[in-house]
């Protein structure tokens, strides 16, 4: 009679449970069908050695495996315990009256040790969704799993403790996580923070600006002047996770396999800072079985790209689509994977190749022309996504010398969440808008509305600056800004002023 297992895949950050059937009949050979991959076809030699090694019998004759739904391709090695368990009870050596209840995951050695796993969050959200009762995996994915409540998450060392279990010999205690307690304990427990900068005032500003808008920024100044000092600290002043935001981020780590056994919810905001090296497959998400890229594992947080011109123009490039819709979609030719990429982009570049250009010591050594061909490797559509421009100077001796304590990352967070809870009542009535920087043309017109003087201004700085027409919109979001870090209902002349200071980038003859 054939038995049946359950297991699960995942698909994006969101994972389809898996009916595994298996019937043993007179025979000799094996087979596995329902689309498997790979590694799913030659997990039938780690089952047979699993099982001899944990003292059972391999059946010698015919077995057939199926996984169903049979159109959607399995990949991976996460059926192994799943597939060796049905093996085992169709061939009636072990009890089946459990298997309906529990989902069943894990990768076998060839010893029965059983190896973690990829999306053990997902899974579990999944497994209580359909009422299972709970859930068998890896030991090392039993506390991410455990986030999920009202389902016993069963982790597992090896084979004979499934086995025994199933038989009724073992009693496994089930993972438990106090989610809220984790997470509450944890919240906003950064290890830099901004009391370590030495000076930096106007830049500590901007990034406080950034902060409380949600805007990206670029950091342009000469080697050794802090740029990575001080982005790296950024989300230490951003307001905190809620839990919804800690789930799905911790979703999208639990499917890229980047969280370590320790953990089991991610409670700061992530900071992610590729090298330049890196491709544009690697950068957005994809691959011949499609996961997550450092802009989706940025996902909440932080995305930081250091020496922003030395990055291939076509990484880039990929990047102005994620910035407009804070998604990824990768397409193939039988699914398409939707990951979620709602980041902060933060960049930093030396204002020319020798890195002292407008430097008030060094001397640039660059020939003529030089410093507007590094400034092209990064186009312009890219830059009209970028709302704060900021020049970074030296820190000089004395500031660097001085015994002043400077302000701590906690005393410029609270600022920036006062500001955050006044776009938050702003922008109640307008759906998939949070923050400033997340304001189309239309919301800006009818939310960032100027005086007189304002728009006198603004006409003679776009004029004498040379500022582009793209530059009006970034100006007035960037200023709406300013005005909420004040507490003030209009955006007043000095707010303008300030936002106009922070578009260095669009200034005719900035490059020389």
């Amino acid at each position: 009679m054939p038995i049946k297992t359950f297991s699960s895949a995942v698909f994006g950050i969101e994972a389809t449970t898996i009916t595994i059937e298996v019937n043993i009949t007179s025979g000799t050979r094996y087979y596995i069908v329902g689309l498997p991959d790979t590694a799913v076809r030659e997990s039938l030699l780690r089952i047979e050695s699993a099982i001899v090694t944990s003292g059972y019998r391999m059946p010698r004759q015919k077995i057939l495996v199926n996984m169903a739904p049979a159109d959607i391709r399995k990949e991976g090695s996460s059926y192994d315990l799943a597939i060796a368990v049905a093996i085992l009870c169709a061939s009636e050596q072990i009890d089946a009256s459990l298997l309906d209840q529990y989902m069943i995951l894990g990768e076998l050695s060839l010893d029965g040790a059983i190896q973690p796993i990829r999306g053990a969050l997902p899974v579990s959200i999944q497994a209580r969704q359909e009422g299972f009762k709970g859930l068998i995996l890896p030991k090392l994915n039993a506390r991410e799993a455990a986030i999920v409540n009202n389902i016993d998450v069963l982790g597992v060392n090896n084979l004979t403790e499934v086995l025994d279990f199933l038989k009724g010999s073992l009693l496994l205690k089930p993972t438990v996580v106090d989610t809220r307690e984790e997470f509450y304990n944890n919240i906003c427990n950064y290890e830099s923070d901004f009391s370590d900068v030495k000076g930096q005032e106007n830049i500590k500003r901007a990034l406080e600006i950034a902060a409380a808008g949600g805007h990206n920024a670029i950091l342009i100044g000469p080697p050794g002047s802090g740029k990575t000092m001080l982005a790296k600290r950024l989300p230490s002043i951003l307001p905190p996770l809620n839990l919804q935001e800690a789930l799905e981020t911790t979703k999208i780590h639990s499917v890229a396999g980047k969280l370590a056994a320790a953990d089991s919810l991610i409670t700061v905001r992530p900071f992610r800072s590729p090298h330049h090296t890196i491709s544009d497959v690697a950068l957005v998400g994809g691959g011949a079985y499609p996961q997550p890229g450092e802009i989706s594992l940025s996902h909440n947080g932080v995305l930081f790209l250091d020496e922003l011109p030395e990055f291939k123009r076509s990484v880039l490039e990929v990047m102005r689509q994620p910035l407009e819709e804070r998604k990824v979609t990768i397409s193939r030719s039988k699914l398409s994977v939707e990951y979620p990429a709602s980041f902060m982009l933060i960049a930093s570049m030396n204002p020319c190749p020798c890195g002292f250009y407008n430097h008030p010591e060094k001397e640039c050594t660059c020939p003529p022309g030089a410093v507007q061909k590094y400034l092209s490797k990064v186009s312009g559509p890219l830059l009209d996504r970028i709302d704060l421009h900021v020049e970074v100077t030296p820190v000089n001796f004395t500031e660097l010398a001085s015994e002043s304590k400077a302000e701590s990352s906690a005393e410029i967070r609270q600022r920036v969440i006062k500001a955050r809870e006044i776009q938050e009542i702003r922008f109640k009535e307008i759906p998939d808008v949070y923050c400033n920087a997340q304001m189309g043309s239309k919301t800006v017109r009818k939310l960032c509305k100027i005086t007189e003087a304002g728009q006198l201004l603004l006409k003679k700085a776009m004029e004498k600056l040379g500022l582009s027409a793209r530059a009006y919109d970034r100006i007035l979001k960037v200023s709406r800004t300013i005005a909420d870090l004040a507490g003030s209902e209009e955006i007043r002349i000095e707010h303008l002023a300030e936002a106009i200071h922070y578009r260095s980038l669009d200034r005719q003859g900035w490059a020389g």
